[in-house]
């Protein structure tokens, strides 16, 4: 049966043998530590991800070219963040040293979306760093990590639509109160609800929904206008350069710099979307790196030269933190330009919302295919080729905290998210190269273990020094060289049992590892409170995967296993780092799918 809108089927939401009857699942809950110690320590293949796409009922409609790739990326990384955080992060805290914040933070993503790419090439598929971290480091991990880049997703999509009301009043010469509705019996900061973002929000669903194509077509039209709205911010901004303005270039030195990074990588997030546009890409080997590692470089460019020509028009100590952009053109005389400002940022932020809730909804769709959330998720519709129902739940999730939230205390949460997310895919590619069951022998397996284990922990270790030393430095002596000996243990002494068919990140272990310790560096300038906020989230994760997921995961486990042990075959996957002796038996452990 199939309605209008989310399709229907007429089956259970959860139709998983462990939530047929309260008696199924109160067996279920009695065998829960056997079955997370069966799913925990195994990993999926990459022949059963690609599979997984069977279970949607109809295939995804490859249609894009690395041409789309680049531009879906730039139009998701290139929105509000620099037309605000750059004003914020050089009054605050780096001055006119935030282009260097920009490069450091756009290394970081670059060495991400490296790792990424290698993944997206051989495993192209909807679930992104689900399916990629499923594979390498095991379900539970990648459910964590996937319930991160849902908070990313639908609280980034919420700021970026109540920030379209903000400019939009600016490009109609109004405060953007004038365009919310003051409910007075509601709480501070949840109390200016937000109408304006929740008409955007239904238009982005209809292109999101009717076709991806189409989404494209509209993204390279709001990207070609935005990107002429920049390069008139850049040539008029530097015309009116003064360079007195950097002078004192650095007053905050290196850590207003790093501080300022760990925020601004916030403006990076969204080239993940990419990846989980792969299984719509005509040719993945080809598409995938130059969209996603072309869009990373190209946005990396001109952030750095749009917070270069913030500060040449005007000192970092009267940077409007509100409107830096417009306030900084009234200063120079051309106050008509903050119009032209609020229009690019328009384009900019109906852009990122776009590839928001595209690669949002790819991510749930992979999941749902696992099961470990309801496969409801995972249908889509057989006439426009796209994942219907878990686009329109997640943007109705989007629209209800845009409604009525004040975002400004989220900026920090959503980058910790991201970084440790981008670190685990770091992890995982090492895993990928270096240990296969069957191929790495016991003794290649326990140095590589402890090699990786000095790897984090002597990030860690330079993270949370540089968190709480101010001047320190002989920390960093003990921690940095523990970390070069780390990564070089790796490529002298165990050897690769893997190597990339297609394309492949280059001077691996080094640029894994340094990804990893930026990804765990960078955070270590972010409030307590954030990383309260990640720990409450997370462990609302591991909460839902114990009493749901979980057994949903391991229903559908043995229900494949049992219908292919009927067809006669029998699929198997290695566990994430089995046990010796199940190493030296057969190579693998506990299946999975």
């Amino acid at each position: 049966m199939r309605r209008r809108g989310c399709s229907y089927i007429k089956q259970p939401f959860l139709p998983e043998d462990s939530f047929r009857s309260w008696g199924n699942y109160v067996n279920a809950l009695k065998q829960t530590p056997a079955r997370f110690m069966n799913q925990v320590l195994t990993r999926s293949g990459d022949q059963a991800e690609l599979e997984a796409k069977y279970r949607s009922q109809h295939e995804m409609k490859k249609t894009l070219s690395s041409w789309d790739l680049m531009w879906f990326g730039m139009g998701a990384m290139i929105g509000t963040g620099i037309f605000v955080l750059t004003g914020l992060e050089a009054h605050t805290d780096a001055s006119p040293a935030v282009v260097l914040s920009y490069l450091f933070s756009g290394i970081s993503a670059l060495l991400s979306a490296l790792c990424y790419t290698e993944f997206a090439v051989e495993i192209p598929v909807a679930g992104g760093s689900f399916a990629y971290l499923r594979v390498e480091l095991g379900e539970f991990v990648a459910f964590i990590a996937a319930g991160n880049i849902f908070l990313e997703y639908v609280i980034s999509g919420a700021a970026v639509a109540r920030s379209w009301t903000s400019y939009l009043a600016t490009l109609c010469n109004q405060n953007p109160k004038d365009f919310r509705i003051h409910a007075s019996g509601l709480a501070e900061n949840y109390n200016q609800l937000d109408p304006i973002a929740i008409g955007i929000i239904i238009i982005i669903c209809l292109f999101a929904v009717f076709s991806v194509k189409g989404s494209s077509r509209f993204n390279y039209i709001a990207s070609y206008a935005h990107l002429l709205v920049i390069l008139f911010i850049i040539i008029a901004g530097l015309i009116n350069a003064d360079t007195d303005n950097y002078c004192d270039f650095a007053p905050f030195q290196a850590p207003g710099i790093f501080k300022a990074s760990a925020v601004l990588f916030f403006s990076y997030a969204g080239f993940d979307a990419v990846a989980t546009m792969a299984e719509e890409t005509k040719n993945p080997a080809r598409d995938i790196p130059v969209g996603l590692i072309g869009s990373m470089v190209i946005t990396t460019f001109i952030y750095c030269l749009l917070a270069l020509t913030l500060c040449f028009m005007q000192s970092y100590k009267e940077i409007d933190v509100d409107a830096p952009f417009s306030i900084a053109f009234q200063s120079v005389g051309l106050g008509w330009a903050k119009y032209i400002v609020a229009f690019g940022a328009l384009k900019g932020i109906t852009s990122s919302l776009l590839v928001g809730a595209v690669g949002q909804a790819r991510y749930l769709t992979h999941i749902a295919r696992t099961h470990m959330m309801p496969p409801w998720f995972a249908n889509v519709n057989p006439k426009t080729g796209t994942p219907v129902n878990a686009t329109v739940v997640l943007l109705v999730a989007t629209a209800f905290v845009a409604f009525f939230t004040d975002l400004d205390i989220i900026g920090n949460l959503l980058s910790i998210s991201t970084l440790i997310i981008f670190m685990l895919v770091s992890v995982a590619l090492l895993v990928r190269r270096y240990y296969m069951s069957g191929v790495t022998t016991t003794a290649d397996r326990n140095k590589f273990i402890a090699c990786v284990a000095l790897m984090l922990g002597s990030s860690i270790g330079t993270a949370a020094y540089w968190g709480i030393s101010e001047d320190g430095w002989i920390g960093y002596c003990i921690t940095v060289p523990i970390w070069i000996l780390a990564t070089a243990g790796i490529s002298v002494f165990v050897p690769h049992a893997w190597d990339p068919k297609l394309w492949g990140v280059p001077l691996v272990p080094w640029l894994p590892s340094a990804s990893i310790a930026i990804n765990i560096f960078l955070p270590g300038s972010i409030d307590r409170d954030s990383f309260i906020r990640f720990g409450v989230w997370s462990a609302f994760l591991v909460i839902y995967y114990i009493f749901l997921g979980l057994h949903a995961s391991f229903d559908t486990v043995k229900e494949y296993e049992n219908k292919n042990y009927a067809e006669g075959s029998k699929v198997s996957t290695a566990p994430k780092f089995a046990s010796v002796a199940a190493d030296n038996k057969n190579g693998h452990a506990n299946p999975s799918v």
